[in-house]
Formats: structure tokens, C-alpha cells, sequence
């Protein structure tokens, strides 16, 4: 799906997780627009706390945004979600997530 596409996602249904986690991912991919992405993002987690990619989704856009503390959050966040058993899934991301919490001051 495209930009446009989850953008009309999330006007249908501004609470709706897919739609609020794809808009802010493909953001982050293809625009890097931390802001705005971190916007739907913030979004996406609430409704959907143990979902690991929207945490690491956000960490990137908090890092872009140099937010260091919010994104060492948001990375601990997912990666508790998944060690913790409470996500499907996600587990893969783990590691990825820990060496960028590395790179944190």
C-alpha cells in the first residue's frame, strides 16, 4: 500500500492499529519525516503495546528526532514485548533493537 492509501486508512478510523502503524512506517521508509511519523506511531503502541515492529518503527523515529530517552522507551518497550512472550512475533527484531539501544548515549 501506498502512502496515500494509509493516510485514507486513518481517516476512515483514526483508531484503527494497521492503519495508524502503516502510515507511520511507510513515512519513516519512504518520506523520513520523524515528526510525523512519530506521531502515528505514539498511536499505533497505544493501541497495540506488544506490537514489536511499531516499537522499533518509533525508536527510529525518536532517534531522527533526537529524542534519545523516548527512543531507548519505546526500544526497551518491544524488545520486553517480545522476550516477554506477550507479542506474536517479533522476536527476530530483538537484536536489531538491542545493538541500536547500543548506540544510545
Amino acid at each position: 500500500m501506498d502512502i496515500e492509501a494509509f493516510r485514507q486508512m486513518v481517516a476512515k478510523n483514526p483508531n484503527g492499529f494497521l492503519g495508524r502503524y502503516g502510515l507511520g512506517n511507510k513515512i519513516l521508509q519512504e518520506k523520513g519525516s520523524y515528526e510525523e511519523a512519530a506521531t502515528h506511531l505514539k498511536v499505533a503502541v497505544q493501541l497495540d503495546p506488544v506490537h514489536v515492529a511499531s516499537h522499533f518503527a518509533l525508536g527510529r523515529a525518536l532517534i531522527g528526532l533526537n529524542k534519545s530517552d523516548e527512543a531507548k522507551s519505546a526500544l526497551r518497550a518491544g524488545i520486553d514485548a517480545a522476550l516477554s512472550g506477550r507479542s506474536n512475533g517479533g522476536v527476530d527484531l530483538v537484536p536489531e533493537m538491542q545493538a541500536l539501544l547500543r548506540t544510545l548515549p
